[in-house]
């Protein structure tokens, strides 16, 4: 806001063509915002869906639901958000002025700053274990120190405090799985162990629940890694969808409709979609499924999967009937608008962000869900990883095959010209990878155990 509004902190007005260079408080200034909303979103996205998950008795059937119906309404209050500042904010910028802008959310993050601590008695408050890597590590650590150590048969006598309560403070005891059973020795009771203080060393020696906390990590990263590929598709809204828009017919009526503004469909399906999955679909589901949140986690990531396969799908279609209407109209060789109206790209953002609702807060609930109790925020960071990592995935497949499609001298998949391209077969590939992520999802979700406390 201080950099839109303060003069000296403006970089000079151009003159002509010719622009002066910013100076490097106005630069420093500029990047030092920039780089405090991301410090600012990477501590509250991770932490404000686990902490107000955790308002919920997980233990209560009733607020269990609730608790289900939380991230769904989490996620639409986000959505709300997203289509203030791409609409309202945006329009404010462009006619009264950036700084107005700006002091507009900066004034309302205030009040939301205020609210949150005025309210501070009445939250339940999970208290904090420690470091998660820590503990992590010792148990690595712990296992190689004994990897010559063989495991006993009966797992009784792996170590665990003895009481109702964990190790870790705010972390109810974990039951032992036998999966990865290496990571099991770290918990053996060896003979030097049990002549020696070293019960109090944890690199020494861990308990079962600390162990079990980093085989819930190992058993959930397929489920992690299959859901970079449906942020590759994701990814699409501001890449590839928008420079398909850009060579349609951008007039509807008497207005031209800028190819960035379709995005907020994404955004309007996601807010129909929530409240037609929480009140319409959950209680449909329900008698059939007998589940209390009408689909388990792993089920509504599935879904949502398959509707971001279908999305591709659909922008590939109206990819072949752009090329065609362009062929018709003598337009390939020149680098000119088709005579398609741009609505038709309307649904395949609406199935993106059909898409969104099923597996964005599907991964969420299942992160915080299964999550070990003192590694919930960990997991729900690990989760937003996946948005950033699709994002870079989806840039790499663009380099490749700008890269193998132009050998030769050709104009390739995606040239300036799109009329000369082939865009189509670009949402083909990423439709046919999104696939096959499928199908290796669904192999995963079917192995998956369930966390037993």
């Amino acid at each position: 806001m201080l950099s839109a509004s303060l003069p000296a902190l403006q970089p000079p007005s151009c003159l002509g063509t010719v622009c002066p260079e910013a100076s490097l408080l106005q630069n420093g200034t500029f990047f030092l915002g920039l780089y405090m909303i991301a410090l600012g979103t990477g501590g509250i996205k991770p932490c404000v869906s686990s902490f107000g998950a955790d308002q919920f008795d997980d233990s209560d059937p009733t607020e269990r639901v609730k608790q289900g119906s939380f991230f769904n309404w989490f996620y639409f209050c986000i959505n709300i958000g997203a289509l203030v500042s791409g609409t309202v904010i945006v329009w404010i910028q462009d006619n009264s002025g950036w700084g107005i802008g700006f002091a507009i959310p900066t004034v309302f993050m205030a009040l939301a700053i205020a609210s949150f601590f005025s309210a501070s008695d009445m939250y339940r408050f999970q208290k904090p274990g420690g470091s998660p890597l820590t503990r992590v590590c010792q148990v690595v650590v712990s296992a190689f120190r004994k990897w010559h150590v063989e495991l006993p048969h009966d797992t009784a006598l792996l170590y665990e405090v003895d009481g109702q309560n964990s190790a870790i403070e705010g972390s109810r005891k974990l039951e032992h799985t036998s999966e990865l059973e290496f990571l099991d020795k770290a918990a053996i009771i060896s003979s030097t162990d049990a002549k020696s203080d070293l019960f109090t060393n944890p690199w020494r020696l861990c308990t079962v629940t600390q162990v079990e906390e980093l085989k819930i990590l190992v058993r959930m990263f397929p489920v992690w890694a299959t859901t970079i590929i449906f942020n590759a598709v994701y990814a699409q809204n501001s890449s590839m969808f928008l420079e398909q828009g850009m060579v349609l017919d951008k007039r509807v009526g008497s207005f031209n409709v800028p190819p960035a503004s379709l995005s907020s469909f994404d955004v309007i399906s996601v807010m129909i979609w929530v409240p037609l999955y929480d009140r319409v679909l959950i209680p449909i589901a329900r008698k059939f499924t007998g589940r209390e949140k009408g689909f388990s986690e792993l089920q509504r990531i599935g879904i949502g999967l398959v509707l971001s396969i279908i999305a591709m799908v659909s922008a590939a279609f109206v990819e072949l009937k752009r090329l065609e209407i362009a062929a018709s109209e003598g337009l390939i060789h020149e680098k000119a608008v088709v005579p398609m109206s741009i609505l038709w790209q309307i649904p395949q953002y609406f199935f993106v962000g059909a898409a969104e609702v099923f597996t964005n807060i599907g991964q969420l609930e299942f992160f915080y869900d299964q999550a070990p109790d003192a590694m919930r925020s960990l997991c729900a960071a690990f989760a937003l990883v996946t948005v950033s990592a699709g994002s870079y995935l989806s840039s790499f497949i663009l380099t490749m095959v700008s890269y193998v499609t132009t050998r030769g001298g050709d104009p390739g998949w995606i040239p300036d010209n799109l009329n000369e391209g082939h865009l189509d077969r670009f949402f083909w590939l990423i439709a046919g990878i999104s696939f096959v992520n499928l199908l290796v999802y669904i192999s995963c979700a079917m192995k998956y155990k369930y966390k037993n406390v």
